[in-house]
């Protein structure tokens, strides 16, 4: 069984509550992904996304380096464990239309696991496959 804190990241880049939009984005820029984890010290109280930045702050026209992670985060992150079999991690991507999730120990934030960290694991690129699928079905309108 392969499991979350075998794929997962280790060394993940995070805003606080109390950090600009514009480090969110620096952040995705310079990592290339497109939601970065808020904590309050190793606690994950939320997730930005580039969505989030777009749609909720620059769309409505706010000033995006006087505006605040808090402001447009998601509060109900969905988040795993580092045992977590990389099956379940793959179902929960699809279940919820996310393509990365928090991987939590004790209250902290130790990793991170994403949809492109299923696909490198040969045997799951089809499970993988059909999570990013699911995702993308359910987002294109």
């Amino acid at each position: 069984m392969t499991t979350a804190r075998e794929i997962m990241t280790d060394n993940v880049r995070v805003c606080r509550p109390e950090d600009s939009i514009v480090s969110a984005a620096q952040i995705m820029r310079d990592v290339n992904c497109g939601s970065v984890p808020v904590c309050e010290g190793k606690r994950v109280v939320g997730m930005i996304t580039d969505r989030d930045i777009v749609i909720n702050c620059v769309a409505d026209g706010k000033d995006v380096n006087a505006e605040t992670c808090s402001s447009f985060m998601t509060t109900d992150v969905i988040t795993s464990t580092p045992d977590t079999d990389v099956h379940e991690l793959s179902r929960m991507m699809a279940e919820h239309q996310i393509r990365r999730i928090p991987i939590v120990e004790n209250g902290e934030l130790v990793g991170m696991a994403a949809i492109g960290d299923l696909a490198r694991v040969n045997i799951f690129v089809n499970e993988a496959g059909d999570a990013l699928s699911e995702i993308s079905e359910r987002t294109t309108h």
